[in-house]
């Protein structure tokens, strides 16, 4: 018997039902080039049936893992092929504004392959980083091999937590519901400690050589003297 699903994860039960594996497909497939849609959530439902015998949890993994590359595939071939043009005018209908598109640039351009492992995991970069690797000239085969590494990580992740909450989802989704404001408060004021401490550290480092140049200035002035 399939344990209820709370909360966000109620939503998906009847589409799993009458679904399955396709609708756990599609939903990861129109998510990964860019279309909002919550492929955590349905990965964790998906678990959770596949614990329960609705579902087989070695093809939930595979069938997440090919939705998960072939979506990213497509955003790949809208940034290449596409190009800036077709990106500026239809990707703020998902999302994808020129603001987020330059910032997205910007963090590929200084992390290079690595960020296509590390956007998996990253809500919002996660939908556009097929899009951005195809409008960045990145080579096909290395965007290939690290959104596979990262599409394997970030499925199995996801599946093995909902596999493990199992019947005990109900109670567990409880537990995080009630402590998410104190975890939320501690995540923010961790990003407001390290916002002040990288500005502390610029001015620093602009201070510096005026610090210099008085010195050198003073030094100059007793030698005269």
């Amino acid at each position: 018997m399939t344990p209820p699903l709370p909360g966000v994860f109620a939503a998906f039960a009847p589409v799993l039902d009458h679904y399955g594996y396709l609708a756990l497909a599609v939903l990861l497939f129109l998510e990964d080039f860019g279309v909002p849609a919550p492929g955590e959530t349905v990965l964790i439902a998906a678990a959770v049936y596949a614990g329960a015998g609705r579902l087989s949890l070695p093809v939930v993994v595979i069938v997440g893992v090919l939705a998960a590359i072939a979506g990213d595939n497509v955003g790949f071939a809208i940034g290449r092929f596409g190009g800036r043009r077709l990106v500026a005018r239809y990707g703020r209908y998902v999302g994808l504004t020129a603001a987020r598109v330059e910032a997205a640039e910007h963090f590929f351009a200084r992390h290079g392959g690595k960020v296509i492992v590390v956007a998996r995991f990253v809500e919002g970069l996660r939908q556009a980083n097929g899009i951005i690797a195809g409008l960045s000239g990145m080579r096909w085969s290395r965007f290939l091999g690290f959104n596979t590494l990262g599409a394997v990580l970030w499925v199995g992740l996801w599946t093995a937590l909902g596999d493990l909450a199992g019947s005990h989802i109900d109670a567990i989704y409880t537990t995080v519901r009630r402590y998410e404001p104190w975890f939320l408060g501690a995540l923010a004021a961790l990003a407001l400690a390290a916002i002040f401490r990288r500005v502390y550290r610029r001015r620093g480092r602009g201070s510096a050589p005026h610090s210099a140049v008085g010195d050198s200035g003073s030094s100059t002035t007793d030698d005269e003297a």
